[in-house]
């Protein structure tokens, strides 16, 4: 068997279960550890937690969720909550397993407002209280349930997971339309993207879509939905990310279909909330009459406080029968006076009419979600909200998945299991999902399914799309020839924009200036700027390069390009930091990783290695490399030190083409 395959079910699940438990271990130890043994101020300080807080109730909104506004009289610390993220509201016991948890809707200088979706404990509308980043342990259960369903998968469903164990191959349906005679809806594909929509729809069972920096794969994807919406199937749509299956659902709403997003508004971007369920099902009938029970029945929990609960000191042993048999009477018993009694009863009758008004309002919310659900044409969510109750005992005809490369392997189990059919879309030459665990790294968690389909089944199951619509095909050729097998093509219209072009004027190139008619620039520190660790750090950061590359931001300013238009990228996150420190221009700064799936017409590389044993740590990962190369449109600019880099063959191989076809400085 190889490497990519296994003999049985039970191998694979027994070994993915045990990496997600190795992962999950490792993320909640770190909260709780952190929560555990830094001081609140330290914490506070690093901005994963937010003290002396003061909680006012906002009422409802999102679909029905509680609004609690939390702020004090000066302004908050520089923090890392943000919109979306799940934090923990605690009041002296910031590790007690009752505090509550919600979500970041709204944050301002002063404030952070959170939704809860029950009503949180009452503490949480008083003051001084502690606001802690918290993990959301959800999605690793949700990873865990996968693989349990994934074992019992029959029919068409078993034959996937058996395509996916490695016991058998793919298949083809012979009978689809040839290629010329599919209609597509999208009249702009070009021929690569044309042939991975055909070999799409004529797979029976799985197929991935191979997608190279600014190929085009999510609309490829998009048109894939369509072809199956217009075949009468039922489609559900995932990606690991919010901003990715938000990118889908807004390109479906363009092409006029009835996509559905399920997730908490909050992570949803804010033009495409009209989409998701919570805003759609707000005008359902059968919503709105769920939502009046649920008044009413909020009404007698507040009115409830006015009687008697049946407690042990006035039950004395009582029936909930018996006390409303007693009460008809008039009467008393054990101690307990007919008063008591009385009350007690009406206690219980409110109850039990406040319990069949919030039954009655599930009942009602159900009912509206799948008719909403019924009508749509296709289903959006992110892989691990596809395992939520709200799609429960859903099946799809098909799964399409998209950031495949991104998501680990019980992520995307998490939709697959509803399929009947799977289409991935990734770039396996691209960075793999972020471990945390070392261990659930190195026993292969960090392998997509994708990647370890591609092994298993090479080209048969695949088509790359080989067009792209991004870099100047300078900035293209090294990665095409190294990652793609040369097979990377710039459209005409890419092929040959430079940076000048977007300034309307003839090059300007002197000494001590970069030229703007030159797709890419090497400065070369030749080791006159070494880096260092800073204390109580791993990382790295490189201050000589960073003052480079302030200079070379600072000239493009000059220049006329804008800022948003440049983005800066180090490998290490103490050089990020360092960067965000010298420029404040409202620059975006990211490590390689957050830069993923990006582009800028701009980018700069720090790549901040420089010493005398020549050693470039992670930078030996070469699908680093790979996404660093691939951000920029129109021009790129590295800073490195050659004499460290060119250490690693791979590294020189790419110095040795920069002196061939790029401006090549020397400091």
């Amino acid at each position: 068997m190889s490497e990519f395959s296994f003999d049985s079910y039970k191998e694979y699940k027994n070994k993915y279960s045990h990496l997600v438990q190795l992962e999950r271990e490792e993320e909640m130890k770190r909260h709780r550890d952190e929560i555990k043994n830094m001081r609140p101020k330290e914490r506070e300080s690093e901005g994963r937690a937010l003290l002396d807080m003061k909680g006012d109730d906002e009422g409802k909104g999102l679909g029905g969720r509680y609004i609690v506004k939390f702020s004090r009289n000066y302004e908050l610390p520089d923090n890392e909550l943000s919109v979306g993220d799940l934090v923990m509201v605690s009041k002296n016991e910031p590790l007690n397993p009752d505090n509550p948890t919600g979500t970041v809707i709204k944050k301002t200088n002063h404030s952070v407002s959170v939704a809860f979706d029950i009503r949180p404990n009452g503490f949480v509308y008083s003051s001084g209280l502690r606001l802690d980043l918290y993990v959301n342990d959800v999605t690793f259960q949700r990873m865990l349930d996968a693989l349990n369903v994934f074992s019992g998968l029959e029919g068409k469903m078993k034959v996937i997971r058996n395509i996916i164990l490695g016991l058998r191959k793919p298949r083809f349906k012979n009978e689809e339309p040839k290629f010329e005679e599919i209609k597509f809806n999208n009249k702009e594909l070009n021929e690569s993207q044309k042939e991975a929509v055909k070999k799409a729809i004529q797979s029976k069972d799985i197929f991935l879509v191979h997608g190279p920096p600014g190929t085009g794969k999510t609309t490829t994807l998009v048109e894939i939905i369509e072809q199956c919406i217009d075949r009468g199937k039922k489609v559900l749509a995932t990606a690991d990310s919010n901003v990715a299956i938000d990118n889908i659902v807004d390109l479906l709403s363009e092409r006029g279909r009835n996509g559905v997003r399920i997730g908490h508004p909050a992570r949803v971007t804010s033009t495409l909330r009209k989409h998701t369920l919570d805003y759609i099902i707000e005008d359902h009938k059968k919503y709105q009459r769920a939502q009046n029970c649920r008044d009413k029945a909020y009404e007698i929990n507040e009115e409830q406080e006015n009687y008697t609960y049946p407690s042990g000191r006035w039950r004395r042993g009582l029936s909930n029968d018996s006390i409303k048999d007693l009460a008809s009477k008039g009467r008393g018993s054990r101690g307990v006076p007919p008063d008591k009694i009385k009350s007690m009863a009406k206690w219980i009758d409110m109850q039990e009419t406040k319990e069949g008004l919030f039954e009655k309002a599930e009942r009602l919310e159900d009912e509206a979600v799948d008719d909403v659900l019924r009508k749509s044409d296709v289903i959006c969510t992110t892989n691990s909200t596809s395992g939520s109750e709200i799609l429960e005992n859903k099946e799809f005809d098909v799964v399409v998945t998209d950031e495949a490369t991104q998501a680990t392997e019980p992520s995307c189990l998490i939709p697959l299991i509803k399929g009947r059919k799977l289409v991935m879309a990734g770039d396996h030459k691209q960075l793999p999902p972020t471990m945390l665990n070392q261990e659930a790294k190195e026993k292969g968690l960090e392998i997509t399914m994708f990647e370890r389909l591609v092994n298993l089944h090479e080209n048969k199951i695949k088509e790359m799309l080989s067009i792209q619509y991004r870099m100047n095909e300078e900035i293209m050729d090294f990665p095409s020839n190294k990652f793609y097998n040369g097979k990377l093509k710039a459209d005409k219209q890419v092929k040959n924009h430079k940076l000048s072009d977007r300034l309307d004027r003839s090059n300007k190139s002197c000494k001590d200036t970069i030229q703007l008619d030159t797709p890419i620039t090497y400065i070369d520190t030749n080791t006159k700027h070494r880096e260092e660790t800073p204390s109580n750090s791993n990382s790295k950061r490189n201050k000589g390069e960073a003052n480079i590359v302030k200079n070379v931001f600072n000239y493009f300013l000059e220049e006329g390009i804008k800022a948003e238009d440049i983005g800066i990228i180090s490998p290490y996150d103490a050089q990020v930091s360092l960067l965000r420190m010298k420029i404040d221009e409202g620059v975006e700064i990211s490590t390689v990783d957050g830069f993923q799936g990006r582009e800028k017409e701009v980018i700069i590389i720090s790549f901040v290695r420089s010493n005398k044993s020549g050693e470039i740590g992670f930078l030996k990962e070469l699908r680093r490399l790979n996404v660093s190369i691939t951000r920029a449109r129109r021009k790129l600019v590295l800073v490195g030190d050659s004499n460290t880099l060119k250490k690693n063959s791979f590294y020189g191989e790419y110095l040795r083409h920069l002196k061939d076809v790029a401006e090549y400085v020397q400091i």
